[in-house]
């Protein structure tokens, strides 16, 4: 369970003035095993300072995701798999689905452009014909 700064320190301070964790729990501040938790991480470290969590290492430093940005708006409609192997032409090897997650911590989301009719250059006549022959027509014609 996550507790802010405040309440762990309140558990420590009425820890040090000689409260038990039986007494802390009765003042319904945290849960239970949160308090002694608290209590025996700051009697082993001496701080109330939660220790940073582990976890794999990034395959990209903060330049690196600058540059796969760059890489990213110079060409909007470039594919995950492309920026990739861009990616990779500078030095960072990174799959597709972690070039997605590095653009969506940028704020960059995916887009699909909208399907529209393409229109030659007989349809533009043939539409152009229509408006002019039927501009002036109501709803009741």
């Amino acid at each position: 369970m996550v507790t802010c700064k405040e309440t762990r320190a309140a558990i420590i301070a009425l820890h040090k003035n000689g409260f038990t964790g039986k007494d802390i729990v009765a003042t319904k501040i945290a849960p239970k095993s949160t308090i002694y938790r608290i209590i025996k991480n700051f009697k082993e470290r001496g701080s109330i300072l939660v220790k940073k969590a582990s976890g794999r290492p990034r395959k990209s430093s903060k330049h690196q995701d600058r540059l796969l940005k760059r890489i990213q708006l110079r060409d909007r409609s470039a594919t995950s798999a492309e920026l990739a192997q861009e990616w990779q032409e500078e030095g960072v090897s990174a799959s597709a689905r972690t070039v997605r997650r590095r653009l969506l911590e940028d704020g960059l989301v995916s887009r699909r452009a909208a399907k529209k009719p393409l229109l030659s250059k007989k349809n533009i006549r043939d539409r152009l014909i229509f408006c002019k022959k039927y501009g002036e027509w109501t709803a009741e014609d």
